[in-house]
């Protein structure tokens, strides 16, 4: 399983890249291995600020949707408008082309409450 440790976390199995006050946010590796092949990704917050914890979009899969959760608080800057038309890529490489939003970060200080590499994979019992 691919667990990328420059990447932050959340218990609800989305990861973040920190890059100053945006933040790129996706799901991670494990989620999308227990939700199976996705087949459509709802994202329908782009300028909208959102807080910490609260939906951001859903992701569903051929027998499950699955709700998509804040990791930090902000404004969904940029959505990846690929995963409409191929919303694979979320399973094939959940990293880097399956990334969601990409959020202006509104509290900082949030960052600080997310997992790193080594507690994720304890809540995953990796």
């Amino acid at each position: 399983m691919n667990i990328p440790n420059e990447l932050k976390y959340t218990k609800d199995h989305e990861w973040v890249k920190i890059d100053g006050d945006i933040a790129t946010v996706g799901i991670t590796d494990f989620a999308q291995g227990e939700l199976g092949d996705i087949v459509y990704v709802e994202i329908e917050t782009e300028g909208e600020e959102i807080e910490r914890g609260e939906v951001f979009g859903t992701v569903e899969a051929v027998k499950t949707v699955s709700d998509l959760f804040m990791p930090l608080s902000g404004t969904v800057e940029e959505v990846n408008s690929e995963l409409e038309a191929a919303p694979e890529m979320v399973n094939e490489d959940p990293y880097e082309k399956g990334w969601m939003i990409k959020i202006k970060i509104s509290n900082q200080s949030e960052v600080d409450d997310l997992l790193s590499a080594d507690a994720y994979k304890e809540v995953i019992g990796g």
